[in-house]
């Protein structure tokens, strides 16, 4: 039994992949593939070489697969994509998943060099887009996107561009608000300057002009810049509760009216630096809250994985066809590696589907002529004639994702801010109040007044206001350098709360792309040669993977070759007949069960054994699970069927519940048993079967090789070679709540001796106003300090 065989002759000029399979050698550079020899070839026929000047390596191993973009010269898919047209020009921004280095912006602001037609190139690097000025009079949309393909920058063109509800991750109206805020402490500042300084005979004279511009600067910070306080306040109140913006907004208020009545009396300068500033720093800390990384989509749709057209056939013809056309009765061709839009019936052909992404089922699907195929499925092999039986708004795919079961009102778990907010704001305005009271009954309005102001300021909830959201932020920061990828700042606290760790199988802790073949037989170096000549013509991923594992250099040329998608492929090399496929299509006689993971050789007629592929998993799964299992329950639940429990056996413990062939209802219902049991539950999961339980979950994690790929709702990505390090971040997590109720603690200190000397009258509004943005910078430092304290122990980079 042979086990492995690799070649490490060189690597790809292009890609800097290993070559392990035929070796493809222009200008005396070597490629791993006919794709990267491809683009180099056409870089180099354009004097654009200076590409790979700039970084070692920059290209991606490039697929040479038929491709199809007629769909793009329809005039209504045309209208639906662009971003400008007129009679000359148009303007289009396209989704470029592969963009990750400078190389990639060079080329690509170089388009004009590869087609006359382009005008302007212009690269969004960090949302991984391109926006493309071009002559549609030169070139077409089709055109344009085969150049872009041609060099291995594909554009992602999904059924989501078309339906373009994509909303704005930026506040912008915040953005402005913050913007106003700065603008009018700045000059409040500025006018301020006397009085900070003393004023001279000279400037007293303009004293009163000061105090008029800075009330005017107040009263839009007041009325524009902190409406949405006031508005959230009213609105918790009106629900008979408290939250953290009712004493913020309080504190606007009376710092205002102070300032008004100071101003227009003549009797002081106000308190508008004070107000300005808070209300700057406010709304800096919720903008901080709702950053969030505008390159990755939480929250995509079925629409996302859905091609825009597919090709019809009518009265012999082939028509690309939007996909929201299609109608029931209308014959549809899926080529080799298209995805089936809506549930159809096979009319022609043999059709063999990997459902895995809809099922979690990891070998690909048989299907015969009259048999139903559900959307979804992707085609592996030869074209096919399909005719549609339902629309795609009704198809299976769709009301999986649609479902109203998978809109679930489960409330996520409550922050801490959410929780201490109403205690700490009811606990500050009757302290307030009643010294307020206290002073006003012994006849002293002033000091009541003063006493009151003092009170609402020095015990301001700023702190948590702002050391929160910038705490949480910097551990975004932190995980974002580690693959770790929240949907907002709310979620770490979800994270820290988890107790309960829920596993996919496929594509979860598994390796894509990545098999583990062994060999069980006997082939002569002759044979090993016959075998890869035959397997490397076949687009099967399996036979790619035989083709590497053999690892032999030099094949022979193929004079007959037929591949039955499903079954195998038969071809005569060097008059030889070589076989390969499932045990029933090579060895039909042989004992036991035919099997999808397994690849069957016959030469001449005889039977010389057979490949056999088991999953990989995940190279940090042993040590996860030993780091888990002390401290959290585990559980799998798999769509897959049962063939791997041996494997995984020896991994999880004993106790772990492991559950197969589960729907994506399964999942959902399985989650929410959990939670009825008061567990805190975090679900990793990565394929469309798993949009339910991601969702009803506590914490939905996507996992992911390619965080640009096509991944279900949820409420964190994370890449696949960082699972490893789940445990580090749910400790980062807990450290990070930890430091947020020390500083709560901090802070509680450093109100209630501000507020012992506020309502006896001793501490002035000034002084208060003084303190408040000191303590506040203060325990921002502290959390900063502390969250990368933490950070290096739990080993984050």
């Amino acid at each position: 039994m042979r086990t492995s065989a690799t070649s490490t002759e060189s690597l790809c000029f292009h890609c800097g992949n290993e070559i392990a399979g035929e070796l493809h050698i222009h200008d005396d550079k070597h490629f791993c593939c006919a794709g990267c020899k491809g683009v180099y070839q056409i870089l180099s026929q354009n004097n654009l070489c200076n590409y790979y000047n700039y970084n070692k390596t920059p290209g991606q191993t490039k697929d040479v697969t038929e491709q199809h973009f007629e769909f793009l010269n329809e005039p209504k898919i045309f209208a639906q994509l662009v971003d400008y047209t007129d009679q000359n020009i148009t303007l289009i921004t396209f989704y470029i998943p592969a963009i990750h280095c400078s190389s990639c912006l060079w080329l690509l602001e170089h388009l004009h060099k590869l087609n006359q037609g382009v005008l302007q190139s212009r690269v969004d690097f960090l949302k991984k887009q391109v926006a493309v000025t071009f002559d549609h009079n030169k070139t077409s949309l089709k055109e344009l996107v085969e150049v872009l393909s041609s060099i291995g920058y594909e554009p992602l063109i999904s059924l989501q561009d078309v339906v373009k509800e994509k909303k704005d991750s930026v506040n912008r109206d915040l953005i402005k608000k913050i913007a106003v805020a700065g603008f009018c402490m700045g000059n409040v500042m500025l006018f301020s300057f006397p009085e900070y300084l003393g004023l001279s005979s000279f400037e007293r004279q303009f004293q009163s002009l000061f105090g008029w511009l800075n009330l005017t600067f107040a009263v839009v910070v007041t009325f524009y810049c902190s409406r949405d306080f006031f508005i959230s306040a009213w609105g918790s109140l009106k629900n008979r509760i408290i939250n953290l913006d009712t004493p913020l907004a309080i504190i606007v208020a009376v710092l205002f009216i102070r300032s008004a009545f100071e101003i227009i009396t003549g009797t002081g300068a106000g308190f508008t630096d004070t107000l300005s500033g808070l209300v700057f720093l406010l709304l800096m800390g919720r903008w901080v809250k709702q950053r969030t990384y505008q390159h990755i989509s939480f929250n995509r749709d079925y629409r996302s994985y859905f091609p825009v057209a597919v090709t019809v056939l009518k009265d012999g013809e082939e028509k690309p066809t939007p996909i929201g056309d299609l109608n029931i009765g209308d014959r549809i061709l899926i080529r080799n590696n298209e995805i089936i839009p809506a549930d159809s019936i096979l009319m022609k052909g043999e059709g063999y589907f990997d459902f895995s992404f809809v099922t979690g089922e990891s070998q690909p699907v048989s299907k015969v002529l009259g048999e139903i195929i559900y959307a979804g499925g992707r085609q592996i092999g030869e074209a096919l004639e399909m005719e549609i039986v339902k629309p795609v708004s009704q198809s299976y795919l769709t009301r999986l994702w649609n479902n109203e079961t998978f809109r679930t009102d489960v409330s996520k778990i409550r922050n801490f801010n959410d929780t201490i907010a109403q205690y700490f704001s009811a606990v500050v305005l009757i302290v307030a109040f009643a010294a307020a009271a206290s002073w006003w009954t012994l006849g002293d309005t002033k000091k009541a007044w003063d006493a009151f102001s003092a009170v609402l300021i020095v015990a301001c909830p700023c702190v948590l206001a702002l050391s929160t959201p910038l705490t949480l932020s910097t551990v975004l920061g932190i995980f974002d350098k580690n693959g770790f990828y929240l949907k907002n700042t709310d979620v770490v606290e979800q994270l820290a709360r988890i107790d309960t760790v829920v596993f996919d199988k496929t594509g979860t802790i598994t390796c894509p792309n990545v098999v583990n073949l062994t060999f069980t037989g006997r082939l002569s170096l002759q044979e090993e040669m016959l075998v890869a000549s035959a397997a490397r013509n076949s687009s099967h991923p399996l036979s790619r993977e035989i083709v590497k594992w053999l690892g032999i250099k030099e094949v022979f040329p193929v004079s007959v070759y037929r591949e039955t998608a499903g079954k195998g492929l038969v071809s005569v090399i060097e008059n030889h007949e070589v076989r390969l496929g499932s045990r029933s299509f090579i060895a039909p006689g042989l004992q036991g069960a035919d099997s999808s993971s397994s690849v069957h050789i016959n030469i001449d007629g005889q039977y010389k054994g057979f490949f056999n592929v088991r999953q990989q998993w995940r190279t940090e799964l042993k040590e996860l699970i030993a780091r888990l299992k002390s401290n959290y329950r585990m559980h799998l639940i798999s769509g897959d069927t049962a063939t791997e429990k041996k494997s995984l056996e020896e991994i999880f413990p004993s106790y772990v519940p492991m559950l197969f062939k589960q729907s994506p209802h399964d999942k959902l219902n399985y989650i929410r048993k959990l939670q009825n049991n008061d567990y805190k539950v975090m679900m990793l999961g990565d394929g469309l079967n798993d949009a339910g339980a991601l969702k009803q979950s506590d914490l939905g994690v996507a996992v992911t090789d390619n965080i640009n790929n096509f991944t279900p709702g949820c409420d964190a990505i994370l890449q696949g070679e960082e699972l490893g390090k789940i445990p580090q971040f749910i400790r980062q997590a807990k450290n990070a709540v930890d430091v947020i109720k020390w500083s709560f603690m901090i802070a509680t200190v450093y109100n209630l001796i501000g507020v012992y000397f506020a309502v006896q009258g001793q501490l002035s509004p000034l002084t208060a106003a003084v303190l408040m943005p000191v303590s506040t910078i203060t325990i921002i430092t502290f959390t900063n300090i502390a969250n990368r304290y933490f950070a290096r122990k739990n080993r984050l980079r």
